[in-house]
């Protein structure tokens, strides 16, 4: 066997053995009793019974000790109502909420898989996920994860393991400002999903700072640097909040405070979407930076409805931006290169080698609860091998190798928990004397925990929705069965209340087929705007929220992002489908070709441009409306050029011109150097 499966074993049989002895027990009472520690020396014992110890504790296994004050002898305990669930009043329409979240984010989800291990406890005793068909509404609602490849659930799952063990990594990373790949050496902290983003945060050895890294930027394996158990200590006023819902100019050390006037029509939705970022005092946002080329990229997007005041040389930023903006525009566009015939490493070809030892241990204790509950009150059962094949996603030439590890684990003193064999398509089920111990559904693991609420965040507004009733109250009947840990170093969800009602909103809308009225404003516009819709679908496209309709103000097909939607009103008015409409589709929509220079050309290529042999990139895109292109192209700082429609070219040209005027910097030129 293998060293991680020994200590499955070791680890499953510690567990119960205190469960079934119910009374505290001496670390010789585990060595002369568990499997796995007997043929040990004391010195070995010592240190893997440590090591098990700090290991199921991160699982979020209770296990308590205490000093014997006539022995002096550490005594250790686990009592099974702290290891099982406790009762959970979900009701139906609740867990069939929950079994709606789990098919939404099926195959989309970096932790589809302790997410599917958590909803299997939750549901024990129940009918099973897949005996649930998924409701209208899922059926009209698209996930969809941009940061998300076939590698990232391997890659999170070593980093989790790496961070509640508290280990040293290796890793190649692709540093987006050099473009080279260089080896990384990371003290990681904690894990952060932002703005649809995953990032590992903690200590960089090479740089000796605390540094935030893109995970889909990794490259290769992620390697533990040493064989220690430990390497070091997350210091403790380290908080991974602190790291969350900062803007794009906001990355690095603060260099200053900006303020900023914004016009009253779109203050509020500055509120809505920079509340962590900054505050709006009387019309200004005042906010932080670290980068004020990135600050001046947000203003210029704005396209007018952002003023910048201080620092001057913000002003002379957005400046000297238009200027670049209006020079590269005014005259024939540029020719660009060659496409380039290197292309990006295959990221798709990395695969996990397998589930670590959270995502297992919890698998594992899935597993024998489901078995043990099917023996009932009879001492046997069999099942169906195709279902546990469905239900815990074991591949089929898989499945006899898990069954034979839960064969091992031991009560001690020969007594086991259950027997299992693989007879053809089918599990025969042995119950063992004690059993019964197993049968009830285990807390949820810290992973699998971790697991919920980032499901709650990425389509939380739509359980609330699908079981008519306030989402808090769903979430904290979950929150109530994560066990008795901390989830170290996890955000705490930021689920909008007004996202929440929107999304709410909506969806009755889509279930009833009734017409809402919407009060939008669009990013190319200055005040919101009244819209009469046909919502007939919900995206999720992280890190927003979309609605596909058929817009009748404006007769055609519109998609509207929730975070721009001041108000959303359910009308007494009904529709009817229209036939053969498919909406979120932008059919017949403005196609641009746009020019990325070397400068920002490694992220567009990292978005889907094409490499160039010059260092640039060039990109085709579909877009929506003229006005949303201007912007986009505003916001680069000239470092994006407008290949084609020309027509568009002398647009932007113009506009840049216009606005350098409206904001009164068209005299504003950067200070000579020294």
């Amino acid at each position: 066997m293998s060293h991680d499966t020994d200590k499955l074993i070791r680890q499953l049989s510690l567990v119960a053995f205190l469960m079934a002895e119910r009374r505290a027990l001496t670390a010789r009472d585990v060595k002369g009793n568990v499997e796995g520690y007997s043929e040990m020396s004391d010195e070995a014992f010592a240190r893997r019974f440590y090591s098990d110890r700090a290991e199921l504790r991160d699982l979020g296994v209770p296990l308590q000790s205490q000093r014997d004050e006539f022995t002096g002898e550490e005594l250790y305990t686990l009592r099974s109502e702290r290891y099982f669930l406790p009762p959970l009043d979900l009701t139906d329409d609740e867990l069939a909420a929950l079994q709606t979240c789990f098919y939404l984010l099926e195959g989309k989800f970096a932790y589809a898989e302790p997410l599917r291990l958590a909803l299997q406890n939750l549901a024990l005793g129940r009918p099973g996920l897949s005996d649930e068909a998924p409701s209208a509404t899922a059926v009209r609602v698209e996930m969809r994860d941009p940061d998300y490849s076939a590698e990232m659930p391997g890659r999170l799952a070593k980093l989790e393991t790496a961070i509640s063990k508290q280990r040293t990594v290796k890793f190649g990373y692709r540093a987006m400002t050099s473009g080279k790949e260089v080896e990384r050496t990371l003290n990681p902290y904690g894990l952060l999903h932002d703005r649809g983003v995953w990032y590992v945060v903690g200590a960089d050895l090479d740089r000796d700072a605390i540094r935030t890294f893109r995970v889909s930027r990794i490259r290769g394996d992620i390697r533990f640097a040493t064989r220690r158990e430990r390497d070091f200590r997350s210091p403790a006023e380290f908080d991974i909040d602190n790291f969350r819902g900062r803007a794009s100019w906001q990355f690095g050390e603060a260099a200053g405070e900006a303020r900023i006037e914004v016009r009253p029509e779109t203050a509020w939705w500055v509120e809505r979407a920079f509340a962590d970022s900054g505050r709006v005092e009387e019309g200004i946002f005042v906010t932080e930076y670290a980068s004020l080329p990135m600050l001046a990229s947000w203003v210029l997007r704005q396209d007018g409805r952002a003023n910048p005041l201080e620092p001057a040389d913000l002003r002379r930023e957005v400046a000297d931006s238009l200027r670049r903006v209006r020079t590269i525009h005014e005259g024939p566009p540029s020719k660009p290169a060659r496409e380039s015939s290197v292309r990006e490493p295959d990221a798709t070809a990395e695969r996990s080698s397998g589930p670590v030892t959270p995502e297992r241990f919890g698998l594992l204790q899935a597993l024998l609860a489901y078995l043990l509950a099917a023996c009932g009150e009879d001492k046997d059962a069999v099942i169906p091998a195709a279902d546990l094949v469905e239900r815990f996603q074991i591949p089929y030439e898989e499945l006899e190798d898990h069954l034979s590890l839960l064969n091992l684990v031991n009560f001690g003193g020969g007594c086991y928990a259950v027997y299992a064999e693989l007879h053809d398509d089918e599990v025969h089920v042995d119950k063992e004397l004690w059993g019964d111990t197993f049968r009830s559904a285990p807390r949820l693991t810290p992973l699998e925990a971790r697991a919920i609420r980032l499901a709650l965040e990425f389509v939380g507004p739509l359980i609330a929705a699908e079981a008519h009733r306030p989402l808090d109250r769903v979430r904290k009947k979950l929150e109530e069965t994560f066990g008795e840990f901390e989830l170290s170093q996890t955000p705490q969800s930021h689920i909008g209340g007004a996202e929440e009602g929107l999304v709410a909103t909506l969806t009755e809308a889509i279930r009833r087929r009734r017409l809402v009225e919407l009060e939008y404003l669009k990013e190319e516009e200055d005040a919101p705007t009244t819209h009469l819709v046909e919502p007939y679908s919900i995206e999720r496209r992280l890190p927003h929220w979309y609605v596909h309709t058929w817009d009748r103000t404006r007769d055609d097909e519109r998609s509207f992002r929730l975070d721009r939607m001041r108000s959303a009103t359910l009308t007494d008015s009904e529709f009817e489908l229209r036939e053969g409409f498919e909406p979120g589709h932008l059919g017949g929509a403005l196609v641009a070709k746009v020019l990325y220079s070397s400068a920002v050309a490694r992220w567009e290529v990292e978005r889907g441009a094409r490499a160039l042999t010059d260092g640039s990139a060039i990109n085709e895109q579909t877009v929506g409306s003229p006005e949303w292109l201007i912007g986009e192209i505003l916001r680069y700082r000239g470092e994006a050029e407008l290949i084609e429609p020309p027509e568009l070219r002398r647009r932007i040209a113009e506009r840049a011109k216009t606005l350098a005027r409206e904001l009164g910097v068209t005299r504003l030129r950067a200070p000579a150097s020294a």
